[in-house]
Formats: structure tokens, C-alpha cells, sequence
């Protein structure tokens, strides 16, 4: 059974009367729904305590922002769409999925591009900690965003265009069925810039443990709590792209197979797998508020409604 023909049969419950069909389509909508509204509440949390509180207007931090909205726009858009989808039948289903999957290439990629521009971040800041305030700054910033949601929006706009001209309309949510097409996609879109986030985060730590053996004999104008604070953000940032890479690696994995193998994975697996990319939009939040401290006090400042009670937004976060 394809990954359409799966869809087809569980997730169109206006041409089924089974039972087992629609339980499953109600309990699919449940978890869509609760895993919306974690991505929407977690990633709100960043986007306020990195918009309202001065201390965390960095440049890194920026590039944060710039994910969480990503994410942020995961849970509002790509997760309801996929909702109304599997509630609904006939052309406006078709019209609905294909929104759903430009939006989701679109942030998907947005994601892997901010990921891509926070590693270069990093690496300035540790591999040239005294040229990195030069080298980094707002404008630079600014470019990075703008790459990092200009391409991606080409990118979906372009695949849901071909998908169309190929005249794949009467497939649910299959876009094209052009194998070298789906293989340079899945390649330039995931695989190239995960290796090559890799290849810089190893450069990073092996850097780092170098400057961690000769901290002594090296004259550096940073103090040992900016040093201090670089390695952790370069540590969170580093785990943040591994589990985003372990949440969606599977799926890229499984798709790429299931398009070589001439859909032979079952349905549901890929699914699974799909879900399972979405959910990295939930956790990056989680991984913000365990280490760092001062993304921790900013959410209880938000959550207990203190920034509403006076004006915080110099309040030194700890």
C-alpha cells in the first residue's frame, strides 16, 4: 500500500463508513491538534522572551528567533491544514494538501537554513572569538534571515507549481512522481546541508578543545564567562541540530527508499515518520528552557504574567 493509498483509506472519512477507519482519523485529528498547540504555546515563549527582554537581543539569538517562527508557523499552519485534510474529500482536499505540503517544504527548508546560518554563527564565535563581533553583525544577521525564508518560499512555491504542470492532481498530496526530480530535491533540501552542519560542528568542537588545552598560554580579550557562555551556547545549539536531524532523518530515509523502491514501504510508516519530523517543532523550545538559565527565568517571567505587571525588559535574566 502506497503512502497515497494509506491516506486514501484511514484518512477520507467522507467515503467510509468503517469504524476502525474513523477512529483512527479521530485520534490522528486529537494528536494533530495537541501537537499544534505545544508547537504554538513553546515556540511563543521564545519568540516573546527573545523579543521582549534586551538582554537576549543577540546575534545568535536572532537566528533563533527566525527558527522559532518557523516553528511557530509548523503548529499554525502546516498541522491545522493537515486536520481540515484528512476531514474532507474530493478537488478541495487536493487543493488543501497541496497548501499543506508547500507550506511544509517551505518551513522545512527555513529550518534547515537557519540551522545552516546558526552554525556559521557558531563557528565565528568560537573558532574567531576576536574578529567575531565584525565579522557577525546586524546586517549579517539580517541577510542570513532573508536567505533563510527567501529561498525556502521559492522552493515550495516551485515544487507545488511542478506538481501541478505534471499533472498529479488526482494524487493526494503527491506533488510529482519524477524520481530524479524527488532524489535532487530530498539531496539538496536535507541531506547536502545536514553533512555540511556536521562538518562545521565537528570543525567547532575540535577548535574548541583545542582553546580548551591552551587557554593558558593564549592572550584573548574574552573573559572566562563570555568563553563560558560561547561553549554552552555552542553545545545547546549543536544538540538542537542533532535532534533535528534525528527527527526528520527518518522520514528522508524512508521517502528516499519508498521513491527508489517504487513505493513499497507501507503507508503508515511514512506517516509515522512525518509526524515525527513535526514534532522536532515542538521540542526545540524544551531544549532552549533546560539549558540555558536565562531562557528558563524568562519563562516563568512570562507564564507567571510578571512582564505585564511592569516594564522588565531590562531585568537581568539569570
Amino acid at each position: 500500500m502506497s503512502d497515497d493509498d494509506f491516506e486514501d483509506k484511514f484518512l477520507c472519512n467522507n467515503t467510509t463508513n468503517d469504524l476502525g477507519a474513523l477512529t483512527t482519523t479521530y485520534l490522528l485529528c486529537i494528536f494533530l491538534m495537541l501537537l499544534s498547540l505545544l508547537i504554538m504555546c513553546g515556540n511563543l515563549l521564545v519568540i516573546i522572551s527573545i523579543v521582549y527582554f534586551r538582554q537576549l537581543h543577540t546575534p545568535t539569538n536572532y537566528l533563533i528567533l527566525s527558527l522559532a517562527v518557523a516553528d511557530l508557523l509548523v503548529g499554525v499552519v502546516v498541522l491545522p491544514l493537515s486536520i481540515v485534510s484528512v476531514n474532507i474529500c474530493g478537488h478541495l482536499q487536493d487543493v488543501i494538501c497541496k497548501l499543506r505540503s508547500c507550506f511544509d517544504i517551505a518551513l522545512c527548508a527555513s529550518s534547515i537554513l537557519n540551522l545552516c546560518s546558526i552554525s556559521v554563527d557558531r563557528y565565528y564565535a568560537v573558532c574567531q572569538p576576536l574578529k567575531y563581533r565584525t565579522k557577525v553583525n546586524i546586517h549579517v544577521i539580517v541577510i542570513m534571515v532573508l536567505v533563510s525564508w527567501a529561498i525556502p518560499a521559492l522552493s515550495g512555491i516551485t515544487i507545488t507549481v511542478l506538481g501541478v504542470n505534471q499533472g498529479q492532481s488526482n494524487k493526494r498530496c503527491a506533488l510529482f512522481r519524477n524520481v530524479s526530480l524527488a532524489i535532487l530535491g530530498i539531496v539538496l533540501g536535507f541531506f547536502l546541508p545536514g553533512v555540511i552542519m556536521s562538518v562545521i560542528y565537528v570543525r567547532i568542537l575540535t577548535e574548541a578543545q583545542r582553546q580548551t588545552r591552551s587557554i593558558q598560554s593564549i592572550n584573548c580579550k574574552l573573559t572566562k564567562t563570555e568563553r563560558k557562555m560561547e561553549r554552552k551556547a555552542t553545545k545547546t545549539l549543536a544538540i538542537i541540530m542533532g535532534v533535528f536531524l534525528t527527527s526528520w532523518s527518518p522520514f528522508f530515509l524512508c521517502y528516499s527508499f519508498n521513491i527508489l523502491s517504487q513505493y513499497k514501504l507501507p503507508g503508515p510508516l511514512i506517516e509515522a515518520f512525518k509526524w515525527l519530523g513535526w514534532s522536532n517543532s515542538m521540542l526545540n523550545p524544551f531544549v532552549y528552557g533546560f539549558f540555558y538559565s536565562w531562557f528558563r527565568s524568562a519563562f516563568r517571567m512570562i507564564l507567571s504574567g510578571k512582564i505585564f505587571q511592569a516594564d522588565f525588559t531590562n531585568t537581568k535574566l539569570h
